[in-house]
């Protein structure tokens, strides 16, 4: 085992962890927060950096603990400003995160799992398989690494990530204690400080999961829809064949009653030319809509190379989401940011080391098809 091996990385420490790791070492737990803020809010690597802290303790955390970020092996910037990371993680493998700015608003991007334990048929990250789920540091490092990417380290006064949203690869509920404590430091007021309604976790809709999450957080919720009904629905988000619509409506409703606000929950819908975009299907979700609180997010499905779907032209895009408006639902459609460096939703990929077989599957359909 390597000495970093050994050493606990504070990083990855929420709140609670932080003051038990201090209580283990025979320190006062009021160290914690000191530390938390060094880390996070001041964007400390080292602890001599720490210097409110005596040089004993010091001492002693460096001989027992680290501050590690994952290694960033490229950084991309698109013509509108997009930035993209890709990230090496502990398993050998790597992710992506994404940055996409918008006027004041920067919008962070984040990954939970190299690859995707789900398969999704129209995500690019399905396709790539699954290898292993983001520890806590790996998910909040990509949070660092974006803030520092603006020069000078700053969470509060002139803030650098106004948003994140666990919409990178991965579905976020099957990594829970790791992405919940990700999220947890992004809303402490010791570290990020990021309000509730800023950090959404997107869910492909893992029911039990959300009920899971409604005890610990109250992070805003989204749900990949993807489809008006079960049948196509079991198609592109083959979850769905355990979880169906109805029972995910429901765990949604349950998530938003134990909420003190009006929240409400972003439905996803990526919108795939003559699959889904018909006005049959947007009535249909229009039904949907109305069972809980929510609003739409219309994303015109962006193209991967042998994905087999296409993106709707803008009438089709128009046409469907009129429907949803007139049928008094707020709803908006994404644009595409990023895409000529593989940064639009949808297409992030890493590199990963598939344990499932199912990137070599999809390898194979694809040879079959050219030849």
């Amino acid at each position: 085992m390597s000495e970093s091996a050994k050493k606990v990385n504070l990083l990855g420490l929420s709140p609670a962890k932080m003051e038990a790791f201090f209580d283990e070492i025979g320190e006062k737990k009021f160290r914690a927060t000191q530390v938390l803020k060094w880390i996070h809010q001041l964007g400390a690597t080292s602890f001599d950096e720490m210097t409110n802290i005596s040089k004993a303790l010091r001492a002693k955390l460096e001989e027992v603990a680290e501050i590690r970020e994952p290694e960033v092996l490229l950084e991309k910037t698109s013509k509108d400003g997009t930035r993209k990371w890709v990230i090496r993680t502990d398993s050998g493998s790597s992710v992506e995160a994404v940055l996409i700015p918008d006027g004041e608003r920067k919008t962070l991007c984040v990954s939970s799992q190299v690859g995707c334990s789900l398969d999704c048929s129209f995500c690019s990250t399905g396709k790539q398989g699954f290898n292993s789920n983001l520890t806590t540091a790996e998910i909040i490092g990509q949070l660092r690494i974006a803030i520092r990417s603006y020069g000078e380290y700053n969470t509060t006064s002139q803030r650098v990530v106004s948003n994140v949203v666990l919409m990178g690869m991965g579905e976020p509920l099957m990594n829970f204690d790791n992405v919940v404590d990700a999220i947890t430091l992004m809303m402490e007021d010791n570290a990020y400080c990021l309000s509730k309604r800023r950090v959404t976790l997107s869910t492909a809709g893992v029911v039990p999961a959300i009920d899971k999450l409604r005890e610990v957080t109250d992070v805003s919720l989204a749900i990949s829809l993807h489809a008006p009904n079960d049948d196509l629905r079991d198609i592109l988000v083959p979850i769905n064949k355990r979880y169906p619509i109805k029972e995910l409506v429901a765990a949604c409703n349950r998530y938003l009653d134990n909420l003190n606000d009006k929240r409400v929950i972003t439905v996803e819908y990526t919108l795939i030319n003559g699959v889904n975009d018909k006005p049959e299907h947007a009535k249909q979700l229009l039904k949907i809509l109305r069972r809980m609180p929510s609003k739409l997010n219309i994303i015109p499905f962006n193209p991967f190379p042998n994905s087999g779907y296409e993106r709707p032209s803008e009438e089709r895009i128009l046409a469907f989401k009129e429907i949803i408006v007139h049928g008094g639902i707020v709803t908006t459609v994404r644009r595409t940011r990023g895409d000529e460096i593989d940064a639009a939703c949808g297409q992030l990929v890493g590199q990963v080391a598939d344990r499932t077989r199912r990137s070599q599957k999809y390898i194979n359909v694809v040879q079959e098809e050219q030849q």
